[in-house]
Order: structure tokens, then sequence, then C-alpha cells
């Protein structure tokens, strides 16, 4: 998938996911941490799979998408960072609007990197793509995402239920 740009910041470099990404991806999405505030249980090899497949799959489609996200230094998977379309039943719909994603493995949290990962993603969603507005959903538990979202000019505008609970829908504007 040569049409997936690369990205680099200062310790991270970003590429198109791949099957050479699968074992830590899975494990990433099998961590409890990791999982209570995003798809609420521990994912099973089989569904770490047709995820990481749908994450390479969007591009194709959108002409956005989730990055394997490493560290520079070491190599290591930091996690998955960038956008998708996935047509949640929430309201008010937010369908067609890129929302912004960031899930890391636990053994990154609190270091800087989603910080770092989501800036380079936003700006490179304003300066590539001809989308002006994005979303994100976050559990009203995960401050750490919140406090994420709130420094890369997300503001909360609504207060959906989405799986059966209260969540936060934030939305940014790229600046003009």
């Amino acid at each position: 998938m040569s049409d997936v740009p690369c990205l680099e910041t200062e310790r991270l470099l970003f590429q198109v996911p791949c099957r050479e990404d699968f074992e830590e991806f899975a494990a990433m999405w099998a961590d409890p941490d990791v999982a209570r505030y995003t798809c609420g249980t521990p994912e099973t090899p089989q569904a770490a799979w047709g995820r990481l497949l749908r994450y390479r799959g969007v591009w194709g489609v959108m002409g956005f998408g989730f990055w394997s996200v490493r560290d520079k230094q070491t190599g290591r998977f930091v996690g998955t960072i960038g956008f998708h379309d996935a047509h949640r039943d929430v309201t008010p719909s937010v369908m067609g609007v890129p929302e912004a994603g960031w899930v890391l493995a636990s053994w990154c949290h609190g270091k800087g990197f989603a910080t770092e990962g989501v800036s380079a993603a936003c700006r490179w969603l304003d300066t590539h793509t001809p989308y002006r507005r994005s979303v994100c959903l976050v559990s009203p538990r995960n401050t750490p995402s919140i406090r994420i979202a709130e420094k890369h000019g997300f503001v909360l505008f609504a207060k959906p239920f989405f799986m059966g609970e209260e969540t936060l829908l934030f939305e940014r504007y790229a600046p003009d």
C-alpha cells in the first residue's frame, strides 16, 4: 500500500499496519489495561487479526486510517494512532467524519507517546485531506485520553450512549 503515508516524529515511526505487526498488536489488544476503555474486554487473537485487517483496509476505502506506530530508537511496537469512520450508532451521528483514535501498549502509557503521535496524525489530516472536522469518542473514565483530546483542540460537544454506556464525543476543527 504505497499510497499510505509514513510519518515520523522525534521518537515515533508511523507505517501502514502489516502482518509483521500482528503478534505485538494482538498482545496489546489482549491486555486488560488496554481493553478496559476501548473494546471493554481483552480481544482474542482472531478478533485482533480482524481489527488489523480493518485498520489496513480503511486506507483504501476512506483515504485515511490507522498507522502502526513504533519507537524509532528501539523499533518496539507502541500502538496504533489514526482515523477511521466506524459508522457508530450514536446520536448525533458522526458518519462520514474522521474519528481519531489512539491505542497504545501499556508499557508506554504516561511517556508522552500518545500526545506526540496524535499531534502528528492531526497535522497530517489537516494538511493532506479535505477534512476540516474530526471527532473522537472517549470513555468518561479515561482521564488520560480526555486530556490528550483536549490538548489537540478537541472540544466536548455531546454525551451519547454507546455500547450501553454514556460516552464523551469530542470534535475538532482544523486551524485556518
